[in-house]
């Protein structure tokens, strides 16, 4: 088991397998030729030791702005900028990534999933037990992406984040039941944050306003809002006002089925404690 282990680490950590790992080694070569730690480097770049050690070893995709003070304190002359869109090229679909970057200034998302806990939501062992399932060669680059992904609830500026779940997603127990009691767990969690709201609908409604699938939109400041809707192979970003309108309708009606957001978190704690017992 050792052994194994120690083979995914040496092929995620080969630049030779993903551009994530070679900004990764980059980072570790260029910071031990200046002679810094992990701690320092990281107080350095106003961020944690463990995001430093992440990047490192290709665990998290790097942001913009990390690869931008990489450049300063290390000296590099532009060098982690220039490779920073080589990453997320690589990290994300190539339909997926307009959609990832109009999610960091978006003022709400609402999102309705029927199957699995929304990306946003998820834990890192809930998103590797995911891709782990459909046997994706790249499941390291896609759970630290999806990770990533998440830093923009972090921010004192937030999209406000609503969330519709079909009771589909609370009876798949992803990973199974101790892994699947932390993830539901995690979400009762998110919603102690007011900017952060959670609702079921339950098995009782019966059929209800988006039986054809999961979707995810983007109320923007400024710019036409958006849907996402992913399929098998590829999704689509969705800007026309009439499709965005639609969805929205659907959005609403799907709220109304549901259960109020303190009944929601109620039956998502139950079924938490029910899978640890």
């Amino acid at each position: 088991m050792t052994a194994e282990k120690d083979a995914a680490t040496d092929f995620r950590s080969n630049p030779q397998v993903s551009t994530l790992a070679y900004f990764g080694t980059e980072l570790r070569i260029r910071r031990e030729e200046a002679g810094l730690s992990q701690a320092t480097l990281a107080q350095c770049l106003f961020c944690t030791h463990s995001l430093v050690s992440r990047i490192e070893s290709a665990q998290r995709v790097p942001t913009e702005e990390f690869a931008r003070r990489c450049d300063e304190v290390l000296g590099t002359g532009g060098a982690f900028r220039r490779l920073w869109p080589v990453v997320l090229q690589h990290a994300y679909p190539d339909w997926f990534r307009p959609f990832v970057e109009l999610e960091k200034d978006a003022r709400e998302i609402w999102n309705f999933e029927n199957q699995v806990v929304p990306g946003l939501l998820q834990t890192e062992e809930y998103a590797r037990a995911l891709f782990a399932a459909a046997r994706l060669p790249n499941t390291d680059e896609l759970v630290a992406a999806r990770m990533t992904r998440q830093h923009i609830l972090e921010r004192d500026d937030r999209a406000r984040l609503w969330v519709v779940l079909d009771e589909n997603v609370l009876r798949r127990a992803v990973g199974g039941s101790e892994l699947m009691a932390r993830q539901l767990s995690v979400i009762v969690g998110a919603a102690e944050d007011p900017r952060t709201i959670v609702q079921v609908v339950p098995y009782g409604v019966g059929a209800h306003a988006s039986m054809d699938g999961p979707f995810v939109g983007l109320r923007m400041d400024e710019g036409a809002d958006v849907v996402c809707t992913e399929g098998r192979v590829r999704g689509l970003v969705l800007a026309a006002s009439n499709e965005v309108a639609e969805y929205r309708d659907a959005y609403d009606l799907l709220r109304a089925d549901a259960l109020s957001p303190r009944a929601s978190l109620d039956a998502i704690a139950a079924r938490a404690k029910e899978l640890s017992s």
